[in-house]
């Protein structure tokens, strides 16, 4: 006798879990006009500049991003290649060597939380396919407010206005899965296997001590010597995370103590910043007999301004002007084999492995 009703996975097909990798986002093209139209939603987003809606709007619209544009729009020129922005050609590479390793019960997008593609056109898409799943992934390896907190965020926003909202996953941080820390790290070996170093360099992004501070569970948070381990009541704070990656990326190149540096970039503004400064230590080096640095920048998994101009321009330039002779980056991860092994691992550890039965 047949069964008066079908299961749904056999009129429709086995539902798809969606995966949505997300990175910061880039301008559309180095013009003036789309670089300030970038930092006008990069800069009101509250958990950038977080300070009220009406004085940050003033700041941005009025001072920052007039001023700025034309500034950065020259540095996105050095950056952009033919194709575009590497931040977003790389993530699309990513994209699709992770749609290949997942295979069709996955269905992968990539995202940008400022610009385009947008966080709303890729889980719409994820939507008008009716994933029974959605695994976020936003693609900083340590857990940041003004990072992953804002994707997160801005998700969920979005979902929220949704008739059906599915089972959403999001993935905090990585900094410390084993394949992360080798891809890294293989990116290392390579440039020390070539030419000897004096020192190596770990540079991360820098936040503002008061986004560390609120985020404190309790009074943990000392911005000192608390970071140097990390265990559950600091595993979000962000400089803690930081120096918990250059541990592990120090174990994985076999380096000792002394001859490397965790330190902080990119600060803006009269507020104080976590410490120490990159740019105040670079220029203490060669006062030490460090001339030659290899420097590595792990809270970024893809070559941008921050990396490529930053960390392997400017800071060569200014360590060269302090006496230094050798300054080398270690390339982002960008589209290393190793990295996309590490996110088909945490979308696996966030699939369910037993699927409920439908009738």
């Amino acid at each position: 006798m047949q069964p008066v009703f079908e299961t749904y996975s056999s009129k429709m097909g086995k539902e798809k879990i969606g995966v949505l990798i997300v990175n910061q986002g880039t301008t559309d093209s180095p013009k003036t006009s789309d670089v300030r139209k970038y930092l006008r939603e990069f800069l009101m987003d509250g958990r950038i500049i977080d300070i009220p809606a009406i004085p940050r709007f003033i700041l941005v619209n009025g001072i920052i991003a007039p001023f700025r544009a034309p500034k950065s729009a020259k540095e996105y020129k050095k950056l952009f290649t033919e194709e575009g922005s590497p931040l977003k050609i790389y993530g699309e590479q990513v994209r699709d060597m992770l749609q290949e390793s997942l295979g069709d019960s996955h269905k992968v997008i990539l995202g940008m939380r400022y610009q385009s593609p947008s966080i709303k056109s890729a889980l719409e898409e994820l939507k008008s396919i009716n994933v029974k799943q959605i695994i976020v992934i936003p693609l900083f390896p340590q857990y940041a407010s003004a990072t992953t907190g804002s994707v997160a965020s801005k998700v969920n926003e979005i979902v929220s206005k949704w008739q059906i909202i599915p089972s959403i996953t999001h993935i905090n941080q990585f900094m410390d899965h084993p394949k992360f820390v080798e891809a890294f790290a293989e990116n290392g070996r390579k440039m020390l296997a070539e030419k000897e170093y004096d020192h190596v360099v770990f540079s991360y992004h820098g936040v503002p001590e008061r986004h560390i501070r609120k985020g404190s569970v309790g009074d943990q948070c000392k911005l000192g010597d608390c970071c140097e381990h990390f265990h559950e009541r600091n595993r979000y704070c962000y400089r803690a995370q930081c120096f918990y990656t250059t541990r592990l990326l120090v174990k994985a190149l076999g380096l000792k103590e002394g001859e490397y540096t965790t330190a902080f970039q990119s600060r803006l503004g009269k507020d104080p910043w976590i410490q120490p400064y990159i740019d105040k230590e670079l220029k203490e080096m060669p006062k030490r007999g460090i001339k030659k640095v290899l420097a590595f920048s792990p809270a970024f998994i893809a070559d941008c301004l921050e990396t490529t101009l930053e960390v392997g321009e400017e800071f060569k330039e200014e360590f060269e002007e302090a006496g230094g002779e050798v300054w080398d980056l270690v390339p982002s991860l960008n589209a290393n084999p190793t990295w996309v092994e590490c996110l088909e691992d945490l979308v696996k550890e966030a699939t369910p492995t037993v699927e409920p039965a439908l009738s």
